[in-house]
């Protein structure tokens, strides 16, 4: 663009006249940014650690005796399967059951059991969770979650102990 400047000696001069690119401080939008960053930082609480509280009683010789009446024992199998019966495995039925839907039959057996001892709140329902090799541990996390939403007061779990009949009924459903 061309302009005129004030003639100099009678004559008439042309020239640009120039223009300086705009200068914008950022001071102030830096000092936001750290001003909302360190407000996130104190308001947010982190991720807390998910842990499950497992007790393993000492090893000892001596057998563990539970009450039948209010025994579940769920045999973790492969395929994202499980066995689950009620009282003694010699004269219980065994069940299969998917993982998915294994829920369902806890809370049956609880149900089971409170109407069996008068609701009874000392005689709750015991359950004795065996992982067996064909497991995963996914499996495994998931039916202990189970046991927590179900409110079941008191699990174990014998990795140790599978029973001639639990093996022989799961190796017949192909577990």
């Amino acid at each position: 663009m061309a302009t005129l400047t004030a003639p100099q000696n009678g004559k008439a001069v042309k020239g640009r006249t120039q223009t300086q690119a705009p200068n914008v401080d950022l001071t102030a939008m830096v000092d936001l940014a750290f001003l909302l960053i360190t407000f996130f930082m104190l308001t947010t609480s982190l991720a807390k650690m998910k842990a499950m509280e497992i007790v393993k009683p000492v090893d000892s010789n001596e057998p563990i005796t539970l009450a039948q009446s209010r025994t579940m024992t769920i045999l973790l199998g492969k395929n994202n399967q499980a066995v689950y019966y009620m009282g003694e495995a010699s004269k219980a039925i065994m069940h299969t059951a998917s993982l998915a839907t294994i829920q369902k039959y806890i809370l049956q057996g609880k149900q089971q059991v409170a109407q069996q001892h008068q609701h009874d709140a000392s005689k709750f329902m015991v359950v004795v969770i065996k992982p067996t090799p064909s497991a995963n541990y996914k499996n495994f996390v998931d039916v202990i979650d189970e046991m927590h939403v179900a409110d079941v007061k008191s699990y174990f779990i014998d990795d140790r102990n599978v029973l001639a009949q639990e093996r022989a009924f799961m190796k017949a459903n192909g577990m």
